[in-house]
């Protein structure tokens, strides 16, 4: 295992045995506030790698995330966020079996083959999950802090690309940042209809974005709290949005699993080549 880092007051650290690992992480909560950011690189599939980084957002919180590289220059970084609950609870050695069913997760690789540098993120060291927060100036603060350190890899445009709860996460980021925030916007298989205090769309102020901003969304979604109706009726909100689109799929595999996960209509399931590509083709 590679660890890779940098910042004012950087240390190599080598694991000797599990009580010295230990020590190790109580060390970097504490230095933690002076490191800029701390990776460690493991391998994935398609022969690419993925690299845990964690970085100082808020005092005293820290945010990590997945990042994969491209196998070339980038052409744009995207920071998915995902779905139900968000906390994915990344480690260093759980990436190697880590095998996600959500649908940006599924396909993060995906993604850096069509050119992209990816951050997958997780939920703040504060926070077990993200409920109750995705709406909230706290978690726009960690998105500035992983946008900001994307930039600092490549100088290549931004995009927040969230799915079902991850929309939230994404359209709040990209309506509070005005200043360090992202170059645009995707949302899929969007939340519109609220079930917990705060939860959807309807309580972010997608009337202040001003990115460009894709919309997708599958036909026959049948989660509840994502009808097709609703993500349509998004454009209208998007009244500063310089370029704004609705794509809209059909198809795809029969449901493996519940209306409102992955493994349906709601998570495109089938359609995963022909869904990213178009996303990809869009940011470009």
């Amino acid at each position: 295992m590679k660890i890779i880092g940098s910042g004012l007051a950087l240390q190599k650290f080598k694991r000797k045995s599990e009580k010295a690992e230990k020590g190790y992480m109580r060390a970097l909560e504490i230095v933690i506030a002076i490191i800029i950011v701390v990776g460690f690189s493991t391998s994935s599939n398609a022969g690419f790698d993925e690299e845990f980084q964690t970085i100082p957002t808020r005092p005293k919180v820290t945010q990590s995330f997945v990042l994969i590289r491209p196998s070339g220059e980038p052409q744009a970084s995207v920071i998915l966020f995902s779905g139900s609950n968000g906390a994915l609870n990344l480690s260093p050695e759980r990436i190697a079996q880590w095998k996600p069913t959500n649908f940006l997760l599924r396909n993060r690789v995906r993604f850096a083959e069509h050119g992209f540098l990816v951050a997958a993120t997780d939920a703040p060291s504060d926070r077990h999950d993200l409920y109750n927060f995705r709406t909230t100036s706290a978690h726009a603060e960690d998105v500035r802090g992983v946008i900001a350190a994307l930039r600092k890899i490549a100088s290549v445009p931004v995009w927040l690309v969230g799915t079902s709860m991850g929309t939230i996460s994404a359209g709040n980021a990209a309506a509070r940042l005005k200043e360090g925030g992202a170059d645009g916007l995707v949302l899929t298989s969007s939340v519109t209809i609220n079930l917990r205090r705060n939860e959807s769309l309807e309580y972010v102020r997608l009337e202040e974005v001003t990115l460009p901003t894709l919309i997708v969304h599958h036909e026959s979604d049948g989660c509840r709290i994502c009808p097709y109706g609703g993500a349509q009726a998004l454009l209208k909100r998007l009244k500063q949005a310089p370029k704004k689109e609705f794509l809209s799929f059909k198809g795809g595999d029969p449901p493996q699993s519940g209306s409102c996960d992955a493994l349906s209509y709601h998570g495109f399931l089938g359609l995963d080549a022909e869904v990213v590509r178009a996303i990809a083709d869009w940011i470009k």
